[in-house]
């Protein structure tokens, strides 16, 4: 018997467990790099803010002139299925599409006949519950936004990689880089925040605007804190009265030392309390999540 306890995927047009899901070694996705993708989570059997991640994929496609023969109503049936077919109530759900491969001798990206896959896997965290992060500040720079749009999701992620070498020689789990001002960007799938002064404070460029970023900026200003998006230092990082950050893998996730100091007491501040509640209690509200019919077989 087929076993998809693992994961299912979506490719070709067929479910498959994820063990068993491949591409080409000629795919430009595989290759280049040359793909787009979004990450949505479902919690407790139901989408979170999928019309979101929807609209930022479908936009990021466009900027890539990539395409797939999917409306938005068809890609939810498919991630659905993809969501069922696991048996999964928790769950991680990436849908991609790659340039593909083009025409055999073809150098020419206009040629390839581009690739959707989509799966779904148990939820993923980027830090458990009731732990936090040991944060890295890396002066590696992070990919210019002028090279790479980086509100157009994607898979240029070795200046991420190195950085977590670096945090990991640091005895740090995790890392943000700088952009070319030496100001913070972001981290390897997440955004970041602080707090000083009861006033919030985020990377405004060189930074996909994830989200549970846009998220977290909404439930703070619905709390009646003050958030800026602005440049950000490494030292108002350092020095911050909170730090945490956010991300579809984990929601917001407090950061108590960075560069191997505490912040303040070393525990998840009162401000990163309040928004990370208020966050999960939105799991709850129809106006931003979809529920997922189990009783329908893919």
């Amino acid at each position: 018997m087929t076993n998809f306890t693992q994961g299912t995927a979506f490719i070709d047009g067929q479910y498959l467990p994820i063990s068993e899901a491949k591409i080409s070694i000629l795919d430009w996705g595989f290759l280049h790099s040359d793909a787009t993708y979004d990450v949505v989570h479902v919690w407790n059997g139901k989408f979170f803010r999928l019309d979101d991640h929807f609209e930022r994929f479908y936009s990021g496609m466009k900027k890539l002139h990539l395409e797939i023969p999917y409306s938005k109503n068809e890609l939810q049936t498919i991630l659905s299925h993809c969501v069922k077919q696991s048996g999964l109530n928790n769950a991680y759900v990436e849908m991609i599409t790659t340039r593909g491969q083009p025409e055999p001798g073809s150098r020419d990206p206009r040629r390839c006949n581009n690739q959707f896959i989509a799966f779904a896997i148990p939820f993923v965290w980027v830090c458990k519950p009731k732990t936090s992060l040991n944060l890295f500040i890396s002066e590696r720079q992070r990919i210019p936004t002028e090279s790479v749009d980086p509100m157009i999701k994607n898979y240029h992620w070795l200046d991420l990689v190195m950085g977590q070498y670096e945090a990991f020689s640091h005895d740090s789990e995790t890392v943000v880089l700088l952009d070319q001002k030496g100001n913070v960007t972001e981290g390897p799938g997440f955004n970041l925040f602080v707090v000083k002064n009861k006033i919030i404070s985020t990377p405004a460029n060189g930074v996909l605007q994830g989200i549970t970023r846009k998220t977290t900026i909404e439930l703070a200003r619905a709390q009646g804190f003050d958030i800026n998006e602005k440049d950000v230092t490494p030292e108002q990082v350092r020095y911050a009265d909170e730090v945490f950050a956010t991300s579809t893998a984990g929601g917001i996730m407090p950061i108590t030392a960075v560069d191997n100091k505490l912040i303040a007491d070393g525990e998840m501040g009162e401000t990163t309390k309040a928004l990370q509640s208020a966050y999960w209690l939105l799991h709850d509200d129809p106006k931003h999540t979809i529920a997922i019919d189990y009783s329908i077989n893919p």
